[in-house]
């Protein structure tokens, strides 16, 4: 089979699947799990890939994660990693559809939380179920061996457990074989069908912050017989506004608190206050100054108060970075996917995605792919459509996903997984 015709072939079988991959989205929106919690979205992960007969199929990995191995039919030594996250997030679902979530975890760790998919990972698992079936559909013609990996915690696992793609790689999920290509893409509120690329960092370094500040307890009508940790708190808050002033302009950083944590009641001063949250950088190398600063803030501001602040920094995770060369490499099978005009540079973002250790370790891409009702402005930023559903950014609880889009993915994934194991998608050695 030629590769004219083998491409026609890839495009019939993703259409064909499209309507089940549509049902398995809607499905696991449905019913959504949190980080490390993720029993059912692996009990039919991997029944489907057995039923495809592939060669192995992988569970209990990193928690629950799977992966799957398809063996192609001809002689070929090249691997390609197909990789979606499971998991999402404690966010309620205000989608407003049909299989909007009405689930509730009441015994995650810090819970009860509403649950949904506001991030689109449910996307991303029918997704690459769709294309786990097409490539199993042409295995005949494949030079070479697919992994489907399916991983779960990429929102990062309870504070207190592992997981993720650092403990997939640590418990051998891509040693045997390993992989010559990573590819994964993120579904965005882009333009549907578009995809984005950036050379460089596609998504930044990231840490999870905690910072505990420490008084003396005492009831809320004598504050001078305690020591109050809230003040302090708060002025850590407000302090961290003053970070990027010490920090290099144009190299983008955001610290941001999400979270406080407080135990007691209206009238007791407590003990303890918690702040939880987020450090990133689209520069990577900046990732320790600001550690360093922000540890050095909290300590100063909760002595200023007579109080003491253990500041930790947790679940680093590395930003993903895209090499030029694969990027060059990939844009031909891209712009026959989806179209010259639909292939797009993106701007830097601070989101982060630890598909990076996967992609940093072996080599590879992640790209996004747009799925909302939105189009290009001038400067080539994303916007509403008139009269359409709006631009809804990931974690938001009206996030929305247009499952037309889906199709898109699986092709996506179906035509560069084809052309790096057939030698066509090859980054050019490094000058």
């Amino acid at each position: 089979m030629d590769a004219t015709t083998l491409y026609a072939e890839l495009d019939r079988r993703s259409a064909d699947v499209a309507e089940q991959v549509t049902a398995w989205r809607r499905h696991l929106h449905q019913h959504p799990e949190l980080s490390n919690r993720e029993r059912a979205t692996a009990a039919l992960v991997a029944e489907h890939l057995r039923a495809l007969g592939l060669d192995e199929v992988r569970t209990g990995i990193a928690g629950h994660g799977v992966v799957g191995v398809l063996r192609g039919g001809r002689p070929g030594e090249r691997v390609v990693a197909l990789r979606a996250d499971t998991d999402a997030l404690p966010v309620a679902d205000l989608c407003g559809t049909g299989f909007a979530s009405s689930a509730v975890d009441h015994d995650y760790p810090g819970g009860p939380f509403p649950v949904s998919h506001a991030c689109g990972h449910d996307g991303h698992t029918a997704m690459l179920l769709g294309a786990a079936t097409v490539l199993a559909g042409v295995r005949g013609q494949l030079p070479g061996t697919v992994l489907f990996v399916f991983q779960p915690a990429e929102e990062g696992p309870p504070v207190t457990e592992t997981g993720g793609a650092r403990q997939m790689l640590a418990e051998g999920a891509l040693a045997d074989p390993a992989p010559t290509m990573v590819f994964g893409l993120h579904l965005t509120p882009h333009p549907k069908g578009h995809v984005g690329y950036r050379v460089g960092n596609q998504y930044a370094a990231s840490c999870l912050v905690k910072i505990t500040v420490t008084g003396r307890q005492v009831h809320g009508s004598t504050p001078w017989q305690g020591v109050d940790p809230m003040p302090p708190a708060a002025a850590i808050v407000t302090g961290i506004g003053q970070l990027y002033r010490q920090l290099d302009a144009y190299h983008p950083v955001t610290v941001t608190i999400g979270h406080l944590e407080d135990i007691g009641r209206f009238n007791i001063i407590g003990e303890h206050v918690t702040l939880w949250g987020t450090v990133r950088c689209a520069v990577e190398t900046d990732m320790p100054d600001v550690q360093q600063r922000l540890t050095r803030l909290a300590e100063h501001t909760a002595e200023a108060h007579g109080c003491t602040a253990t500041v930790e920094h947790l679940q680093d995770v590395p930003a993903v970075h895209n090499r030029r060369e694969w990027l060059d490499a990939a844009l031909p099978t891209l712009r026959r996917v989806v179209g010259e005009d639909r292939v797009l540079e993106t701007g830097a973002t601070l989101g982060y995605d630890d598909v990076s250790e996967f992609v940093n370790a072996h080599g590879g891409l992640y790209l996004m792919l747009g799925a909302q009702d939105t189009e290009l402005d001038p400067a080539g930023n994303p916007v509403p459509t008139p009269g359409g559903r709006g631009l809804v950014p990931n974690h938001n609880p009206h996030f929305y996903l247009d499952d037309d889009t889906l199709p898109t993915g699986v092709r996506l994934h179906a035509h560069l997984t084809v052309d790096h194991l057939t030698g066509r998608l090859l980054p050019a050695e490094p000058r």
